[in-house]
């Protein structure tokens, strides 16, 4: 990674904020060997915690651009959060012990030090630049690209261009709002105060929901001794968003034996914003994680769909970019993550109303529900396991449905990730595959199968053809075919996965969801239909290979976007 003092005049990519978002999706791209320059307003990375609630989908986004070593020192794994009432009885638990995408569902963490870990894992790219204190006036779309209007620390104006564009300027993004793109929603009238706190004055593991009028509060466990208190302020509170010392002392009375030898780093006031925009892309321009959607902070659901849009994007500007795929590519990106946004911030909005509620009826009738419902060991489950949270589920994209869309097909759902037996060591799955397209048979040799066409498909995309045995068989079957990437299945989870299907072959995108399916004799024409789903070019003969193609325009002339700094 370098500074502005190596800043290029053209880039592959401009991110605009340095955000998790932008920085993972950095990451991606710079392991791609793309130009990348991310611009951050701030003279540094934000140092106050945002989001403490990491899921196995995010760990497992931050394992495919391998920092999940560097991340797992600063979180609280398998993390269960209680909710109580009045009482203190606790009515609900969230304690899913899964491990189906090869972590822990729900995890503490502390966000400053997750950012920095993807900061510093930019300068494993020297394509990769990131410039603090870089104010983005301008962007003016050109045929070919996107030119932005930079003023640098020092004062001085520059123009920076890029054939992309992707804006990770948080919800007040100034990109969204001087493209004209809706953000429609709703702001929650009532307001809440962030209290984090060095040395835990408690220690207790996990986190709190105490649902108990007239002031709910949360409680959370944070790796490296933190804690975080949320306390919902009453109308009249906080004016101008300060919360005086007495009033905070007496917030923190109720929950601390000694209010006053509390090591307080920092007490800050917001608010539940849930908002949607109407459109993730115009022309060269896309937005990801808060500028394309916020939601209430429950579950922690905004940082992790955050990075689900980078983990989605990434692999697809990569192709486009590398002038693979045409750039209609890209529209799957709206057309997958915008829905599952959507799904996120009505069950947050649900939840909210649950939760936290102040009138004393509502109450009551919530926790005789409850209790109700928690004898009944189903229910129970349903909701320990969190069944309720909307997984990512795509019905169109880069996708192959041979058949229209079936829903109890696997087929844009996550594929599990295993530990899985290999010629060197156990490991999980995605370490085997890498930043790569993969296609999984269980117990047969795909390549038996590939036709002439399918194989010009699998060099272009680097797909990884594994043979997947049951792990009583693997020693046998490595000694035949050493050449083969073949996995052993140890702990028997991908057999129980494919038991009950009638494809034993799974093709498998870059983000690890499932982009085909089919079977072993279907593979050629499988491979064929999937390259059509994702715009692929078919590309020249490497003797006559000619200069790289433009991507598709997305506008007929010269468009200015003016922005102010964000």
């Amino acid at each position: 990674m370098s500074g502005e003092r190596n800043l290029k005049a053209r880039n592959d990519v401009l991110i605009v904020g340095a955000g998790p978002v932008g920085l993972l999706l950095a990451n991606y791209l710079g392991a791609q060997g793309l130009d990348v320059t991310i611009l951050e307003r701030l003279p540094q990375l934000i140092d106050y915690p945002r989001g403490v609630g990491m899921d196995d989908e995010t760990l497992r986004a931050i394992q495919s651009a391998g920092l999940v070593e560097r991340v797992l020192p600063h979180i609280n794994p398998h993390q269960v959060m209680h909710f109580t009432n009045a009482k203190g009885r606790i009515f609900a638990s969230l304690d899913p012990h899964t491990d189906e995408f090869g972590w822990p569902r729900r995890n503490g963490f502390i966000q400053p030090l997750v950012d920095r870990v993807l900061a510093n894992g930019l300068r494993r790219f020297p394509n990769v630049r990131l410039v603090f204190d870089a104010n983005v006036h301008e962007l003016t779309e050109t045929f070919s690209g996107v030119t932005a209007s930079v003023t640098l620390a020092d004062g001085e104006k520059i123009e920076i261009s890029a054939r992309y564009v992707i804006a990770c300027d948080g919800g007040a993004s100034a990109t969204r709002k001087a493209l004209g793109i809706g953000f429609k929603g709703a702001t929650d009238s009532n307001r809440w105060v962030v209290v984090d706190i060095d040395n835990d004055p408690l220690g207790t593991p996990g986190s709190y929901l105490h649902c108990t009028p007239p002031r709910p509060y949360v409680s959370i466990a944070l790796p490296h001794g933190l804690r975080r208190f949320e306390f919902m302020l009453k109308d009249g509170e906080a004016p101008g968003d300060i919360v005086g010392a007495p009033e905070l002392r007496a917030m923190l009375a109720k929950v601390v034996s000694n209010p006053d030898e509390l090591d307080i780093i920092r007490a800050r006031v917001y608010t539940h914003n849930a908002r949607l925009a109407d459109s993730f892309r115009k022309g060269r321009i896309i937005l990801a994680g808060d500028a394309a959607h916020i939601m209430p902070v429950w579950q922690g659901q905004g940082y992790n769909t955050g990075i689900r849009d980078a983990a989605n994007l990434g692999w697809k500007l990569a192709l486009v970019l590398k002038d693979q795929a045409d750039d209609a590519l890209l529209d799957s990106y709206q057309a997958e993550r915008r829905d599952h946004a959507k799904a996120m911030i009505d069950l947050l909005e649900t939840v909210g109303k649950i939760f936290s509620p102040t009138n004393p009826v509502v109450v009551k009738l919530r926790d005789t529900l409850t209790w109700a419902l928690g004898a009944i060991p189903s229910v129970k489950r349903y909701f320990m396991e969190m069944r309720f949270k909307p997984m990512p589920r795509y019905r169109e994209g880069a996708l192959v449905y041979p058949r229209g869309f079936e829903d109890a097909s696997p087929v844009g759902r996550m594929f599990p990730q295993p530990e899985v037996n290999t010629a060197d060591c156990e490991q999980k799955l995605d370490d085997v595959i890498g930043p790569n397209f993969a296609l999984i048979a269980w117990g047969t040799d795909p390549e038996r199968w590939l036709t002439p066409a399918a194989k010009a498909i699998v060099a272009q995309l680097g797909i990884r053809l594994i043979r997947a045995v049951p792990e009583t068989q693997f020693a046998h079957e490595l000694s035949m075919c050493p050449d083969h990437v073949l996995i052993g299945d140890t702990g028997g989870k991908l057999q129980k996965w494919f038991d009950g299907r009638s494809e034993s072959v799974v093709l498998l995108r870059p983000d690890r969801f499932v982009g085909a399916t089919c079977t072993p004799q279907q593979i050629g024409e499988t491979i064929e239909k999937f390259a059509a789903a994702l715009h692929l070019r078919e590309q020249p003969a490497q003797a006559q290979k000619p200069q790289a193609k433009a991507v598709r325009a997305p506008a007929k002339a010269d468009r200015a976007v003016k922005q102010v700094a964000r």
